[in-house]
């Protein structure tokens, strides 16, 4: 039997690790609040801010089974911050009432392996009105046609790779014209197009997919999604979709909606279904697909798809554009 003299030890060093492990729960948080992620290691981290509010929560709970004070109070904190910070994302908003509808797809097809079939029959189901493709290759470019997405939508504006993410592309069922001039991409092309959507003024739609944030390219990625145009206040409503490669947890990424979008998913209470890796011996774990629309437009619903051959699942946005 454990006598109480040698119980006490034992207390103490779990009361103490158990602290431990709060005080580093907190150092997280204060970078997620911050926005202080930099580097290689700390920026991909971030992505599993949500992860990370679960397992705080699983400490929370061992802090109490050991009534270890200072650990409650510091883990308390940490849990209503990350909570914060993240549950409004599976909250619904109000949604969109009125206004002109846009049905937008956004989809990487991962070095042209995604499945052209799949991309073209969501466009048919979904009756979509705006396509934004990234990593488009000449390969698939030429499967995307084969397989009729010519035929729903008639208008593209792009450019093909042989290979690899450079290539992107919008295919529109309204007459589409390009625009330049509006940012300096940093990463792969990002075309820029304004959408002649009937009953009011045209939709402007920029395509996005910066570099991915491995660690030689996060100075670029970083770059890259900084360099996206900010959202207006007049002129045509504007509309980003595509592969950011980042999450709603990157500061980079929250400074950009700052100057006033919205994140569709987010919105409509999707904000925390994952969209990569797809098709891998792990299931999506991360958000880094989006759809946001400046002030003037709104989301009424928002859908995943998995797309065969590609790691990214497809992300379907019906909004409503008010102007």
């Amino acid at each position: 039997m454990e006598t109480a003299g040698a119980a006490r030890p034992r207390r103490v060093w779990r009361g103490r690790a158990v602290i431990g492990v709060s005080v580093l729960f907190a150092a997280g948080t204060a970078m997620r609040a911050g926005g202080w992620e930099a580097g290689p290691l700390l920026v991909p981290l971030v992505s599993f801010t949500p992860y990370f509010g679960v397992a705080a929560l699983v400490a929370l709970v061992v802090a109490v089974a050991v009534r270890s004070r200072a650990a409650i109070a510091i883990l308390l904190v940490v849990c209503a911050g990350l909570a914060w910070f993240v549950l409004p994302r599976a909250i619904p908003g109000d949604g969109a009432s009125g206004g002109r509808a846009l049905r937008v797809l956004t989809a990487n097809l991962n070095g042209g392996r995604g499945d052209a079939a799949v991309i073209v029959d969501l466009v048919r189901r979904l009756d979509v009105d705006v396509l934004s493709i990234q990593e488009l290759t000449y390969a698939v470019r030429d499967r995307l046609s084969a397989a009729g997405l010519e035929r729903l939508l008639p208008y593209h504006v792009g450019r093909a790779d042989f290979r690899g993410p450079e290539g992107s592309g919008v295919y529109s069922r309204y007459p589409l014209t390009e625009r330049t001039g509006l940012f300096k991409p940093v990463g792969h092309h990002m075309p820029v197009v304004e959408v002649a959507l009937p009953g009011g003024s045209p939709v402007e739609i920029v395509v996005v997919h910066p570099v991915a944030p491995v660690p030689r390219t996060v100075p670029e990625w970083a770059a890259g999604v900084a360099a996206l145009p900010p959202a207006p206040s007049s002129g045509p409503p504007r509309i980003l979709a595509g592969d950011f490669n980042a999450t709603l947890d990157h500061a980079v990424l929250r400074r950009l909606l700052d100057t006033g979008y919205t994140d569709a998913a987010a919105a409509t209470g999707q904000g925390l279904v994952p969209t990569w890796p797809h098709g891998r011996s792990l299931p999506p774990l991360v958000t880094i697909d989006h759809v946001l629309t400046d002030a003037r437009s709104a989301a009424a619903s928002v859908r995943v798809f998995d797309v065969p051959g590609s790691d990214h699942r497809a992300l379907f946005a019906d909004l409503r554009v008010k102007s």
